[in-house]
């Protein structure tokens, strides 16, 4: 777990640095001083950790966009809502700060629990997004956009970034944080990126490196059955059969189904015509695995 930066610490702006180029910054006050000598625009990409090519993604579209980037590196202990998947989830700091390094990430913000939490793990729900952050996700995984918008709030209010890039793989997450943004961050650009894909089709997941051969083998059906139902969709067979036809294709295999559902792409409402966003979660040996394809008549 993300929980012991010392090694890494950046002890204000005349501490040493042990990896070099790359500023490795744990609290607010000295990141903000960091910040104020570097260039506008901002461009930051918030992680977990456990960075892999969809996060090196975002952060060289960043690089292009902005002559300063920022990348956070914290865990997030209140969008969990399962502690098993907290538990396990991957971490290996010195590879992500080698990686950030190799990017010429400007600054890296890895801060502490008691930095994000001073006041503990508590949620901040003075903005909420109302049925945005309920459905989907919201449903199967209470207190998880609790969690989300509370940590991504407080890492705008300390970074204070001119754009902001997120995977278009957590879709609703984007969506939220766009309208977040809005609301509360104006002049602050939210750009939701493709997602990042393997070369059989599975988008890339920190929790991948979790499966066997065999579940790998079997969570690649996932963006398999949704390419075949995006095909049937755009071949005029109704949305909701062709919603059936893939979830019956994946539970055949064994993947355990939480959710395959069509819905608006704004408004992440179900719909059964028109232009949809598929999108599934699903469970292959305990790995818990979201994807979305968007479906344009």
């Amino acid at each position: 777990m993300l929980t012991d930066y010392r090694s890494f610490y950046l002890c204000g702006l005349a501490g040493i640095n042990p990896i070099g180029v790359v500023q490795v910054i744990r609290d607010i006050l000295t990141l903000r001083r960091a910040l104020a000598g570097l260039p506008r625009p901002v461009g930051f990409v918030p992680t977990m950790g456990a960075l892999h090519a969809g996060h090196l993604s975002l952060i060289r579209r960043a690089r292009k966009d902005n002559p300063t980037v920022v990348v956070s590196i914290y865990l997030n202990p209140t969008q969990f809502n399962q502690p098993e998947d907290l538990e396990t989830y991957p971490s290996d700091l010195q590879r992500d700060l080698t990686l950030l390094q190799d990017e010429k990430v400007d600054v890296v913000f890895a801060p502490s629990h008691e930095e994000m939490y001073p006041a503990g793990f508590q949620v901040d729900r003075r903005w909420w997004p109302g049925r945005l952050a309920e459905v989907l996700e919201g449903r199967f995984r209470p207190g998880h956009f609790e969690g989300v918008i509370t940590i991504v709030r407080r890492l705008f209010e300390a970074v204070r970034p001119d754009r902001a890039y997120f995977g278009q793989k957590d879709y609703q997450q984007w969506r939220i944080i766009e309208r977040m943004a809005g609301d509360l961050f104006p002049g602050l650009q939210v750009i939701g990126l493709p997602t990042v894909r393997d070369d059989d089709g599975l988008a890339l997941s920190s929790r991948n490196v979790r499966l066997s051969p065999q579940g790998r083998r079997r969570a690649a059906l996932l963006p398999k059955a949704l390419s075949q139902a995006r095909e049937a969709i755009e071949a005029d067979v109704p949305i909701p059969q062709a919603v059936q036809q893939a979830r019956q294709m994946l539970e055949a295999a064994g993947v355990q189904v939480e959710y395959l559902e069509a819905v608006d792409p704004l408004t992440l409402e179900p719909v059964v015509e028109g232009n949809c966003l598929l999108c599934a979660a699903v469970y292959v040996e305990g790995v818990r695995l979201i994807d979305n394809v968007l479906v344009e008549k």
